[in-house]
């Protein structure tokens, strides 16, 4: 238990939260990823904690700690089905066809995937759509069936960007979230600077709790947490597009440099450094002969000194939207990299890495 002497706010950590509220540890999770229990940034770590207040709120409730427990019960194929009445074949039918969302997946021994639904939908399903629980489905979802349509794993995704969404209110950290619904090449189709993908991958959200250590399982696992349909790439586009621009409005990304530099954050790197000299090599000298004795002496011309140094052409002006643009990319990583080597040669360090604004739950 901490005290903020800022807010004289009390805070417990997960884990004495989840002993408080009489809830399992994967059961406090999934209460977090909800928004049933609401936590707050703790330090400069990435952690979060809950405070008193907040325990204190669900613990008053009437119905605590069942009614509690009872939203944050989840359960397989074979138990929802068990719940609906029916069978865990056609309840897996009417899975694929969206009328249930998955909150969570694992992978068996088999490496076949696994989900897992919340009881409290399940059983509000079988309330709203009774038709569907008994005789012969649809003709248009025995269709989308035929065809091999399965959201679950869709579904999923949007349920899992919803909740990091909700967890920060950074625009950047907005971004990576959705970028990390997208492989790396659909990132750097929409991200053309190098400088954001960095930042973004930076601000990348942890793997979602489960995910496989070996590589064969870790790859599946991999693969369902990003887009894959035609129609939701496009849509993940989009938002990241639009997330960027917001983002770069609050703030542009940082560059390399800029935590040791007085400067605006995200001015283009070098555009301050004073005009450099280059050393004009000396003139070659033609051997002449040598004259014969008596000859008269050729006149001798003046010659006006040549500077000893020539200064160089001006750099470019700096681009109205403190990004390198596609022309003076070159020159921006050519002066970067003299900033570093004569950092290196006085003794300068490394800046500091750039700690998470956000911390996700």
């Amino acid at each position: 238990m901490t005290v903020d002497e800022g807010t004289r706010t009390v805070t417990v950590t997960p884990g004495r939260a989840a002993q408080e509220l009489e809830l399992g540890r994967d059961e406090f999770r999934l209460a977090v990823q909800l928004g049933l229990v609401r936590t707050v940034p703790a330090g400069e770590g990435g952690r979060r904690r809950v405070e008193r207040r907040e325990l204190d709120r669900l613990r008053a409730a009437p119905d605590f700690p069942a009614g509690l427990r009872d939203r944050v019960r989840a359960v397989g194929t074979a138990e929802a089905a068990a719940l609906l009445e029916i069978t865990p074949e056609r309840f897996t039918r009417l899975a694929r066809t969206g009328h249930v969302s998955p909150v969570r997946f694992s992978l068996n021994r088999y490496r076949a995937v696994v989900w897992t639904y919340l009881a409290e939908e399940v059983a509000a399903f079988g309330l709203t759509c009774p038709a569907l629980l008994t005789g012969r489905l649809p003709r248009g979802l025995r269709e989308r069936l035929a065809a091999h349509e399965d959201l679950r794993p869709r579904n999923w995704r949007a349920r899992r960007l919803g909740a990091l969404l909700r967890a920060t209110d950074d625009p950047w950290a907005q971004a990576a979230a959705m970028a990390s619904m997208l492989d790396p090449v659909q990132v750097a189709e929409v991200v053309d600077d190098p400088y954001e993908r960095a930042h973004l991958d930076r601000l990348r959200p942890p793997a979602p709790p489960g995910m496989p250590v070996r590589a064969a399982g870790r790859d599946i696992a991999e693969r369902l947490t990003r887009a894959d349909d035609p129609d939701e790439i496009l849509w993940h586009r989009l938002s990241l597009a639009l997330a960027l621009d917001e983002a770069r409005t609050a703030q542009p990304a940082p560059y390399p440099g800029d935590a040791g530099r007085s400067g605006a954050a995200g001015e283009r790197p070098g555009a301050a450094m004073p005009v450099r000299t280059l050393r004009q090599p000396a003139p070659t000298l033609a051997l002449v002969p040598p004259l014969p004795p008596g000859s008269p002496r050729p006149p001798v011309l003046a010659v006006s000194p040549l500077p000893s140094v020539v200064p160089m052409a001006p750099a470019p002006a700096a681009a109205p939207a403190g990004r390198p643009t596609a022309m003076d990319r070159p020159a921006a990583r050519s002066r970067l990299l003299d900033r570093l080597r004569r950092r290196r040669a006085a003794g300068g360090g490394r800046a500091g890495g750039r700690r998470r604004p956000a911390s996700w739950p």
